[in-house]
Formats: C-alpha cells, sequence, structure tokens
C-alpha cells in the first residue's frame, strides 16, 4: 500500500475528528487544556502506529501538562477510538506538541505590527 493513498488519507481524517471529539467531549483531566485541538494525524499504512499532532493555546507549562493528561489518558483514548472507528488494528497513539497555530499567531501580529509602523511612518511624512 503506498504510504498517501486514498484508504490511508481517508483513515487519518476519520481517526483525526474521533480524537479531536474523544479529547472535546470524553476526557475529563483538568491538566487538558481546554483549548487543545488535533492538528493533524499520520496514520502508519500498517495500523500499527499513529502520530496526533497537538496544539494547545496555553503557555509552556499548560502545553506540558496537557501533553501529559494526554498520555495518561491512553489507554481510554485509544479503547474509545477502537469503539467508534472499525478498524483491523487500533494504532498505538503518540501525541507530539504542534506550535504551527502558535506560530502562525505571532507571525501575524508582527505583520500586522509593521503595517501599523509604515502607516504612522506615512502619516509623519504626510505632515511635513
Amino acid at each position: 500500500m503506498r504510504k498517501n493513498s486514498v484508504k490511508n488519507t481517508r483513515i487519518n481524517s476519520e481517526v483525526q475528528r474521533e480524537l479531536s471529539i474523544i479529547i472535546r467531549e470524553d476526557i475529563k483531566d483538568p491538566r487538558i487544556h481546554f483549548l487543545t485541538s488535533v492538528t493533524d494525524v499520520q496514520v502508519a499504512p500498517d495500523l500499527k502506529t499513529c502520530k496526533a499532532y497537538i496544539s494547545v493555546m496555553g503557555d509552556e507549562e499548560e502545553q506540558q501538562n496537557t501533553l501529559a493528561g494526554l498520555k495518561s489518558a491512553m489507554g481510554y483514548i485509544r479503547r474509545e477510538l477502537a469503539h467508534r472507528i472499525n478498524l483491523r488494528n487500533t494504532p498505538e497513539i503518540t501525541f507530539i506538541l504542534d506550535d504551527s497555530i502558535a506560530y502562525g499567531a505571532a507571525m501575524s501580529k508582527k505583520i500586522a505590527d509593521l503595517h501599523v509602523e509604515e502607516y504612522d511612518s506615512d502619516e509623519e511624512s504626510a505632515e511635513e
């Protein structure tokens, strides 16, 4: 089976959707931040392993606490995933912290700040 086959793409999106629902609605661990999202999922073609990229909008401590909470709930998450998705094997999930959303927000803020500075300098030159 090819790595980017249609079947693998469908499985990735289905696992991502179900993981998001499980994390958002079913897990009651207080360590897991309420602004936690699953940004991407990569299930191996043999369905044995899965990398789930998690984004947490918060500081470094909240991110580490969320990862610890998810790792401690790994058995529950995997069991719920097995009940919701009919796969030959339920993959072993590895949670990886993804800071791309926070990076994108920081870059957008920097760009907006540059536009404000440029606008202010244009106004000052127009007044002279």
